[in-house]
Order: C-alpha cells, then structure tokens, then sequence
C-alpha cells in the first residue's frame, strides 16, 4: 500500500509533510493541488516529517493538502527515440508542449509509443546474459542503438527467445529471459534508471588515455583533453564559455552529443533551440541535431528541476555509453546547479560552508564527475562519458567554491580570461592559467608518441614555457618603454606574439579556421617550434616587430587556406622563404 500523507509547511518550493507510513530518501511524490498533481522528491526526513522538493512553482499550495509516494527514485525512460529530442530536468518533451510557458502539472511521455523500429537480434536463446547485455539492436538516426537487459536486472539469466527481425514499437515484448530461480522475464526496447544512482553495468573502469580530437587548436595542442575525460571552462560573463562548448560540440569526435542547459538565461537556450537544428556536423555532412539530445531547464525554473537537470543528462548519457558508444556531455552551467543546492540546504536551515553552499558541495561535484569514464563492458567493447562543464563564477573570480571545488575533481581546466576577451583574442582561453593533466599520464604520453609525434609533449612545454616568458617580457616593456629592454626581449615577446595569434587564437565562424584537423595542427606546431628556436640577428625593436608582424599575417592565411591546398602551400613557402632569409 502507497504511503500518503499531508502538507504541513510550505517554504517556497520546500514543503514540509506529515507521513503515516515509510518512506525513503530521494522518493518520489506528487502533491494535489487543485486539479494539478505536482511531482517533488524527499530530500530529508526526520520522524512522521518528511521534506520534499517541489519540483514546480507551489503557488496556490495550502497546509492539508493531500500527498502521495510512489516508492521509487526519480527515473528516466531509456530507449530508442531519444536522439534529435529537446527535454527538461523530468525528461518532459518540450516539442509535445503546448505553448511557449510550461503549464504546472503537465507531465509528458519522453518517448514516442507508436513509431515502429527495425529490430535485428543480436543474442540467441541459450545464451547467458546479464545487466546491461546486448539483446538486439535498431538503428536510430543512423546510429546504432542497442537494447539491453535492463540495468535494474540482477544476476545471470538464460535468453529463452529473442524475437525475431521486424519491426517493433517500444512497448513490444522483444526477448523473454530466465533468472536463476526459473523465472520468466519479458524485456521490451525500453527501461527506467533513477537519475541519482550511476549505472555500474560493465566489467571495469580503466584510466582513459586516447586523445578526444575537438579542432580547436588550444584545446589538443596546449591543453588536451581525452575520451571519458573531464574538464570545466570558468570565466566571466562574454568571454565566450557558450560558444567555446558549441565549438566542442560540434566539431568533437564522438557519437553522441548531450547539451544540458542548467539555469542558463531563457534566450540562451532559445539560441541552442535555434543555432543546434541548423549546425551542420563536420563528420557526416548531416545535422548535427541528429546524434544530439538536449536537456534544458532554465533560470526562472524551480530550484529544484535545475538541480535534477544535470543527473538526467548524465544517466542518458551512461545509457549509450553502455552500447559501446563515445558519448560528449556538455554542462551550462553547473553553478546554476550548485546555486540551486546552495537555496535548499539554506531552506533546510543545514550548516553553511563557504558562501553559503552547502558543506558537501565537495563531495557531491565529486561525486557527479566521477561518473564520467571511460569503461570496458562485459562484451569487451569500450564506451566512453566525456564530460565538460562551464563555470559561471561571480565577477570572475576563480577563487570562489564551486571553482575552487570543480577545480579539485576535472583533469583539464580552460580559464577564460576577461582581459583576453576584451583585446579580441578568441578563445579566450588563457594559456598559462589553464593546464590538463593527462599530459602527465605515461598511458598518454605512450599514446601520443604512437599516433602523432614522440616529440609533442616537449614541443607542448616549450610553447607554455615561451608564453610564459614572452608575458613576463611584456610586462616589463608596459613598464620600462620599448627602448628601455634589449632587444633580446623583444625577439622573445614576439616569439610568444606568434605562438598567439597562430596556434592559440582560432576564428569559430570562419568555415576553414573553426576545424583544425590534428595533422595540421602538428604542421603547425613543427613550423612554429622551428622558428621559434632560429637564432635571429635585429639591429632594433622597430625591426623585430616588422619582422614578426609579417610571419604572422602569413601564418593567418595559412589558417585560412584548406590544408596542402595550393594557396596553403604558397604561403607556406612565403614563410620558408622569409626565415631563412632572417637567418
């Protein structure tokens, strides 16, 4: 029998109601009010008192109103149909909405019941198989999507049948399965997963090291990120943190993409609504809306869907991660997420940590990017969760919690800086303060050496360590005058200059420069190294820069000109031929 209970307090979107049976921590219940059912989870309990989230607006909530548990966590529906789709933090589908506004209480079915998919087995009866094992497989918007024993399922089991290949819709009963007591199972291509819980179905979790291409150039050439890795991108507002993701997104060799928009602004994510139908993928020449699955929720939302938004996007994206599939999760922003913690434990009355987040706000980013990885399953294929999310910090300021938190638990770190921002130099990425730590992985470094160039990672801390010394130099000619260092320091400075403008800075809306291949890339980095370590002979500053100024306006139409084009090859002898003359 369901346990039910009655309001007893309402503090905004935390509702404090009176039980009379058990309940249990994360369950789900719905609150009566007038003729809407409104969907809230237990977030403590203490005795017969039960404090739940409301997951919607409360207006018009009264003490006595009738409550109702219905004994599981919140969950999502996992099957086929979820590609191309536009959610909120429930998994509610916004295209079946009516209106521009949610209307409070309405739930819908994320998946669509009729449509009808081409099934083809992939097990066969007597088989033994487990959670999270491949049954069959249909194809959704070309990719491969497999149906699974569902995760929720312990134990081994036996197939009895599979059925046979056809066309099925979600409902369907596609394989029956047999547990160790002599059970029957029917399992259909769909299944639920609470949000909160990672899914463990797979045989081990290794230390990711392949390198996860994206085509921007500050991204794998300085600071790289890998395939199950994770990273977060701080900065203030403008300097580009939503752009830098869509570049990510779009350009990033996975097969799955995943947006969750969390407490961002409403006209931001009108603009992925808008910008991600029409964004080409540079991979397949098809939409790149097709391979992608977009969770939003944004700032005048509850609190309390906010906070649920990232875990439906991230159990979504362990569910195709255990068809074998490289999976890119983009989060904007998890501040918004924290913010929302930080209102419930202030309406809870718990113990303020830093700024008033809660004191596990340590715990639970660590928790949360955790489960990203790469991972072997059982069949001895490999999937992979890559996970980056943005930071939205106040005023910039790198050293508040969320930051300082996220900056504990992320391998790589892409600082977007104001100052960067504000003299035009996009991505804003600031080349000194950011660093990733898979470059200190020897699993890595082995990797590197293999596929690209035993020499790259030296090249890496050549380039960081010229940056370094080139902002220092500039620093003291902001101080001293050109005239008042020699010119020594002004050949360094311009070296740095032209590790600027050629390999960190990348124009994203130029149809050439805004996907940098890795072949090309190292082209570039070689080149760059080359000149970089000439020993090159000037009489005065005015000449270095001269100098300088000309490489890199060749260097920029080479960014321009397709690789080992005719015009590309052209400039690149411009380039020989000038220094080879300096030298």
């Amino acid at each position: 029998m369901a346990t039910k209970g009655k309001v007893k307090g309402i503090v905004s979107n935390l509702v404090t109601v009176e039980v009379d049976g058990a309940v249990s921590q994360n369950e789900i219940c719905y609150i009566t009010v007038g003729e809407a059912r409104l969907m809230s989870e237990v977030i403590k309990v203490i005795g017969k008192n039960t404090y739940v989230q409301v997951f919607e607006s409360t207006r018009g909530m009264k003490v006595g109103d009738e409550t109702e548990f219905e004994g599981h966590m919140l969950e999502v529906t996992l099957g086929p149909g979820m590609l191309s789709r536009n959610y909120d933090g429930l998994q509610n589908d916004l295209d079946k909405m009516e209106g521009v506004f949610l209307r409070r209480g309405v739930y819908t079915y994320p998946l669509d019941k009729e449509r009808l998919w081409d099934f083809a087995p992939l097990a066969k009866a007597g088989d033994t198989v487990g959670a999270g094992s491949w049954l069959g497989e249909v194809e959704e918007n070309s990719q491969p999507h497999r149906i699974m024993v569902p995760f929720a399922f312990k134990g081994a089991f036996t197939v009895k049948s599979v059925a046979e290949a056809g066309k099925y819709n979600i409902m369907q009963t596609i394989a029956v399965i047999t547990d160790e007591k002599g059970n029957d199972r029917d399992v259909t291509m769909i299944q639920k997963w609470p949000v909160k819980r990672p899914v463990t179905c797979y045989k081990e979790k290794p230390r990711p090291y392949k390198l996860l291409e994206t085509g921007v150039r500050i991204i794998d050439t300085l600071n790289p990120i890998v395939e199950g890795g994770t990273g977060f991108i701080p900065g203030p507002f403008g300097t580009g943190k939503t752009v830098l993701q869509h570049a990510i997104s779009k350009q990033a060799e996975a097969d799955i993409v995943i947006m969750a928009a969390c407490g961002e602004r409403a006209n931001e994510v009108v603009e992925i609504f808008v910008e991600f139908p029409e964004l080409v993928d540079p991979h397949t020449g098809r939409k790149l809306m097709e391979r992608t699955v977009i969770i939003a929720n944004t700032s005048n939302m509850p609190v309390a869907a906010r906070e649920a938004s990232v875990y439906t996007a991230m159990t979504i994206a362990e569910y195709y991660r255990s068809m074998g599939l490289k999976v890119l999760l983009m989060a904007d922003s998890t501040s918004r997420w924290a913010q929302a913690l930080r209102e419930m434990s202030n309406r809870l009355e718990e113990l303020p940590g830093q700024d008033a987040f809660p004191m596990d706000l340590s715990a639970i980013v660590a928790n949360f990017y955790s489960r990203a990885g790469m991972v072997t399953l059982e069949n001895g294929k490999t999937g992979s969760v890559t996970f980056i999310g943005t930071v939205s910090p106040a005023g910039g300021n790198l050293k508040e919690p969320v930051t300082e938190n996220t900056k504990k638990v992320a391998r790589c770190f892409y600082a977007l800086e104001q100052a960067r921002a504000d003299r035009k130099r996009y991505p804003a990425v600031n080349p000194i303060d950011s660093y990733s730590k898979y470059l200190e992985y020897p699993e890595f470094s082995d990797y590197i050496s293999k596929h690209i160039s035993p020499d790259w990672i030296d090249m890496v801390n050549e380039v960081k360590t010229r940056m370094q010394r080139g902002k220092e130099i500039s620093e003291q000619i902001n101080i001293l005058g050109d005239d008042g260092v020699p010119v020594d320091y002004h050949v360094i400075f311009w070296k740095s200059e032209l590790i600027d403008y050629v390999i960190l800075q990348q124009d994203a809306f130029d149809e050439i420069d805004s996907v940098c291949p890795l072949e090309r890339q190292e082209f570039m980095l070689k080149r760059i190294i080359r000149i970089c370590r000439a020993e090159q002979h000037f009489d005065n500053f005015i000449e270095v820069s001269d100098y300088f100024k000309k490489l890199i306006n060749l260097f920029k139409q080479m960014n321009y000109s397709e690789f080992k084009s005719d015009k590309f090859n052209e400039y690149a002898k411009q380039v020989d031929a000038l220094t080879e003359k300096r030298r």
